[in-house]
């Protein structure tokens, strides 16, 4: 049988190929009036085709976030199973945005909803948590690693309040954050062109103050509506810059609901990006 390919390469492929960018799906209640839908089931199957359709033979990375489906029930998830099907046959990665984190057998669970490709959610990486420690996390790190998989390990978030627990010192003196991306580096050890376990860093932090040398990609929230832009990145990540998604929402999709306005947004960020980290 043959081995999938790592998620890291494919992932490597598509940054360099499509640009280095993530755009979020995150149907929004505010955004689906701006978008003149209503905010029901019918709205949101209207708004998440709309991008899945513009967007998806063209960006390397699409992430849609589960919550934003979930609020409307199983007939949500059935609109977040068919995007995610459509968006990875017409070429984008998919990452599902659901920060899991628990342990043992649920853990187990959660990795099968996201990371098994029999199931109607499987998708090409998922975000987690990993404040139950990092070891509670191995149930989906060893799935995504047998189907090809990613995992995203949220670290240093762009939100103020992840800083009392991310910048939290531990025994040994380093930051909480640092351990988890440690432990995200020696996962990560040998692997090439780049590895398949990614951290989420903040864009709007200014100075990461942390070693981002994973050897893994870097999702980096926080571009547009949060304040940050392709410009603020070099600053953030340093020599890591090259390794990092940009993850940006509403800085495209607010250029709905016409398709080419939201083709054009999306391929302005990624060309500035490129320009930022001098990538491509």
């Amino acid at each position: 049988m043959t081995e999938p390919e790592p998620f890291g390469a494919r992932l490597r492929r598509a940054m360099d190929t499509r640009g280095p960018l993530c755009v979020g799906i995150d149907p929004h209640a505010s955004l689906l009036t701006d978008w003149g839908l209503d905010d029901d089931v019918t709205g949101l199957e209207r708004f998440t085709r709309t991008v899945v359709e513009a967007l998806a033979d063209r960006v390397a990375v699409l992430k849609p976030q589960s919550a934003f489906f979930e609020r409307f029930g199983s007939r949500g998830i059935a609109v977040l199973e068919k995007a995610v099907a459509e968006a990875r046959d017409a070429g984008a990665l998919v990452l599902m945005d659901a920060k899991r984190g628990d342990i043992g057998s649920t853990m187990g669970a959660y990795a099968a909803t996201y990371l098994h490709p029999g199931s109607p959610l499987f998708s090409d990486a998922v975000t987690v948590s990993p404040y139950l420690g990092f070891g509670s996390l191995r149930p989906a790190l060893d799935a995504a690693s047998a189907a090809g998989c990613g995992v995203f390990v949220l670290a240093l978030t762009s939100n103020p309040e992840g800083a009392e627990v991310q910048r939290a010192t531990a025994a040994d003196g380093r930051s909480l954050a640092q351990v988890m991306l440690d432990h995200m580096a020696a996962e990560n050890a040998g692997a090439a062109p780049l590895g398949s376990v990614g951290a989420v860093v903040g864009a709007t932090l200014g100075d990461a103050d942390a070693d981002l040398a994973i050897n893994g990609p870097l999702l980096a929230p926080g571009i547009g509506a949060q304040g940050a832009t392709p410009a603020d990145l070099p600053g953030v990540f340093g020599a890591a810059v090259g390794n990092v998604v940009p993850s940006v929402s509403r800085g495209v999709l607010r250029h709905g609901p016409d398709a080419a306005g939201l083709r054009g947004a999306a391929a302005g960020l990624a060309d500035e990006v490129r320009a930022a980290v001098r990538v491509g």
